[in-house]
Parts: C-alpha cells; sequence; structure tokens
C-alpha cells in the first residue's frame, strides 16, 4: 500500500481557485467520501468529522471550500438563484475529474446536501455509488426563509460577522452569496425536488427533528419521491441543522453502515 492520502492545497473548478484538503488511501486504493459543505461551511467548519469518518469507513475523506467560502477565492455576487444547480453541473464535475476519483460516495450538509443530490439526479455520474443527504433542502418553507432572516439580522447588527471571520476570508461575500439569494423574493418559489424522481443510487437522508431550517417535509420528499433505489432516513431526535457534530458518532456509524455493509 501507498502512503496515506493526506494532502491541502488548492485546485481550478470553473474558473476559480477553489481550497481543499483530503486524508485516507487514495482514490487508487479505496472509495472516496467527497463532503459538500452547507451554505456557510466550509473546510474547517467540518471540525473532526472528515477524519472520524475516514477511520470508521477506510474511505479516503476529500473535502473543499466552494468559491466565496473559507480561503478559496471569492464567487461572484449576487449569486444566481439556481446557484446549487450551476455548483452540481458547472463546478463539482471539475472538481471530481481534478482529483482522479473513481467510487464515490457523496456526502453534503444543507445546501451542499442539496447540490449532492441535484448531481446524483441531474448529472449522473456513473462514478458516484451512493449518497448521503444531512439535513437537505429541495423547497423553501415559511418557517427555514424567517430562520434565515434572523442571520441577516445577526450579520448586520450582531457578532455573526466576526465569527464567520475566523473560517472565511472574505466573510461579507460567503454570507451575502447564501443569504441574499435566500431572502430574495423569488427565491420563495424555488423547488428542486423533481432530481430526488431521477436518482438511481442509494440514498440516506438525515435530519435533526428540531431543525429549525427545514421541517421534516424534506426527508418526507425523499421517502417518497426515489422510486429507482432505495432510500434510507434517519431522524434524530433532540437535533437541529447539524447532526454530524451535534450527535457526531451515531451519525458516522449510520453513515458507515450504509456505505459499506453490503457493498
Amino acid at each position: 500500500m501507498s502512503a496515506p492520502w493526506v494532502a491541502t492545497g488548492t485546485l481550478a473548478a470553473a474558473g476559480k481557485s477553489l481550497e481543499y484538503m483530503c486524508l485516507g488511501p487514495p482514490p487508487t486504493e479505496a472509495p472516496t467520501v467527497v463532503l459538500l459543505h452547507e451554505g456557510l461551511g466550509c473546510i474547517k467548519l467540518w471540525r473532526d468529522f472528515p477524519l472520524a469518518l475516514a477511520a470508521a469507513t477506510g474511505f479516503g475523506v476529500f473535502a473543499y471550500s466552494r468559491a466565496g467560502y473559507g480561503q478559496s477565492e471569492s464567487a461572484e455576487l449576487p449569486r444566481p438563484l439556481n446557484y446549487m444547480t450551476r455548483e452540481a453541473e458547472d463546478v463539482l464535475p471539475e472538481v471530481l475529474d481534478s482529483i482522479g476519483v473513481q467510487n464515490v460516495v457523496l456526502v453534503g450538509h444543507s445546501d451542499g446536501a442539496t447540490i449532492a443530490a441535484i448531481y446524483a439526479g441531474q448529472v449522473a455520474d456513473p462514478r458516484v455509488k451512493v449518497v448521503v443527504l444531512i439535513a437537505p433542502h429541495f423547497f423553501t418553507e415559511t418557517a427555514g426563509l424567517a430562520e434565515i432572516g434572523k442571520a441577516r439580522d445577526a450579520f448586520n447588527n450582531g457578532d455573526l460577522r466576526t465569527r464567520l471571520s475566523k473560517y472565511h476570508r472574505d466573510p461579507d461575500n460567503a454570507f451575502r452569496g447564501w443569504n441574499d439569494s435566500w431572502l430574495d423574493p423569488e427565491f420563495k418559489t424555488w423547488d428542486v425536488s423533481d432530481v430526488l424522481d431521477k436518482i438511481s443510487v442509494p440514498v440516506l437522508a438525515i435530519q435533526g427533528r428540531e431543525d429549525p431550517y427545514g421541517t421534516l417535509a424534506q426527508i418526507e420528499a425523499v421517502a417518497s419521491r426515489i422510486k429507482h433505489t432505495s432510500a434510507s432516513t434517519l431522524i434524530i431526535d433532540d437535533c437541529q441543522h447539524a447532526p454530524h457534530l451535534e450527535h457526531g458518532p451515531g451519525v458516522i456509524k449510520a453513515i458507515a453502515e450504509f456505505c459499506c455493509e453490503g457493498r
């Protein structure tokens, strides 16, 4: 066996320089988990989840920060309202090509989960074997939009900008790119749930029962609309929007079992 696949650096995709990190066995020796972060996330905000996931699965783990996040190049603003579809169709294919993966498990959180679902349904890349969706959203909900409105107030008048500056070199670009899109009046009709109809690889959907950004209707959409493959759901009590951080051991165990047993 070669040395463990451990590296950080930058790659180019869709004309942007994006930071990345990877660990575990290289793509020639094991499947690769590709992590897609949330709407205000980045590599560092996965915290110890990548290392724990690599240890539990024996897979390589690759994470990158999308344009506008972490130390990646800033994004052009305003973002188009279909920015998650564009990330799935225009950016993610280049990322996967650049790292030479052959057997992929997509694990996405929040916006990242939506991007993963769009990629699995719309792009249908044969390299993707399993999809894990953590706190996904496929359509807007009034309560979720209200929480995003509270985030705007916390950014403009509270300490959220200061907290984000610890992780993003351009916190204004990161926040505005996400928040302004979701609070655009035209975004109220956003709905990409039809991509679920097209997914043909096994899906595990995970959500906290107390998630303020989305109700269980998001997970119910996964269970009811996926017809061409198996769809498993995990609802976690006493949990909000980040099950992988709030209930890490249980979530990691569930993902490892789903990815590894019988596959």
